[in-house]
């Protein structure tokens, strides 16, 4: 068993290789046909690293699907990437975060001026990327994207907003972490020649894989991890309010949610063991554990619906990946 995980690993990374190699290949054209600083800024934070599930997940959900052809799914599985990274740069400025994977973020070292337009090229390039493709495609890549502004919008909203709920939270992760996911899987299924019906299977598996890759975010914020390449509990300090807060608020009364309360608003590095202490009274961590491993086990059922292969096979490792993140 531990070899066939190792196997399945390896394969991974020769995936994500290539679509570094891309990536890389992309820029550096960029850059000798005139796009210079801005794609070379660009390229610091593109090329930074990253664990590219995005991009792997199109490229396998295409394969899964019947897609024979790397060369006709690669374009898409790029340019979410490039739109993802677009995201990054624009968000890494409204939560005036200095460091993103390590690198010192683009409105950190340029301004903010130059950060707004370096996320904007990045989401051209990736719409020149996608605009490749059929319009129902295109279509689908638009509603992605407006989505996520959308739920930007909403997140914003919430900022210390402690009467949030559960579904305001999951209207935002919807939109904003598993819409990409949940987007690429689907259009990737109908570029491989899959029926609308079949792909909606790649669909929520997507969506499903999404919310769970956040509840996991939630979770190492909480617990510090350095493969989050931001500081432990950089959601508290920027007053997002992320699902074990919501649960801890919704389940505590009197002095204590007083308490909590007070802590998430005025939030400092040496109130955390305080912090996790109400947050372990209530369960609230392992509500959320709870919920990660429901969405996963939807995850899997939508891909069981289809024979079995050697992309099927990696994708449910992709999906045990992202369960023992926080293990």
């Amino acid at each position: 068993m531990a070899s066939g995980k190792l196997e399945a690993s390896d394969r991974l990374e020769t995936m994500r290789m290539l679509v570094d190699a891309e990536l890389e290949a992309l820029i550096e054209a960029e850059v000798n046909s005139g796009s210079g600083p801005v794609a070379e800024l660009c390229g610091s934070v593109l090329l930074a690293g990253g664990k590219r599930l995005r991009p792997l997940l199109i490229l396998l959900a295409y394969e899964i699907a019947g897609g024979e052809d790397v060369e006709e799914i690669m374009p898409l599985a790029l340019a979410f990437e490039l739109i993802h990274t677009a995201t990054l740069v624009h968000d890494d400025i409204n939560d005036e975060a200095s460091h993103r994977r390590g690198v010192e973020t683009i409105h950190h070292r340029q301004g903010i001026p130059k950060a707004v337009i370096a996320g904007d090229w990045l989401f051209v390039q990736g719409f020149g990327l996608g605009g490749i493709y059929q319009e129902h495609i295109v279509r689908i890549m638009a509603k992605c994207c407006a989505d996520i502004a959308v739920s930007e919008f909403e997140q914003l909203d919430h900022v210390l907003n402690l009467t949030t709920s559960p579904e305001d939270y999951l209207s935002i992760v919807r939109g904003k972490t598993a819409g990409p996911f949940s987007s690429g899987c689907h259009a990737a299924g109908l570029v491989a020649g899959l029926s609308e019906e079949r792909a909606s299977s790649l669909k929520r598996f997507g969506m499903e894989l999404g919310i769970a890759f956040q509840l996991v975010d939630d979770l190492l914020d909480l617990r510090g991890d350095e493969r989050m390449g931001k500081p432990r509990g950089a959601d508290v300090l920027e007053g997002k309010m992320t699902l074990p807060l919501i649960h801890a608020l919704t389940l505590s009364h009197g002095k204590e949610r007083t308490r909590l309360a007070h802590l998430i608003e005025h939030f400092q590095d040496n109130d955390f063991d305080e912090l996790m202490k109400l947050l372990n009274h209530s369960e609230s961590l392992h509500y959320a554990e709870i919920l990660v491993r429901n969405h996963l086990e939807r995850a899997i059922a939508e891909l069981n619906t289809f024979p079995q292969s050697e992309a099927k096979e990696l994708m449910l490792h992709v999906t045990q990946y992202v369960m023992n993140r926080h293990a």
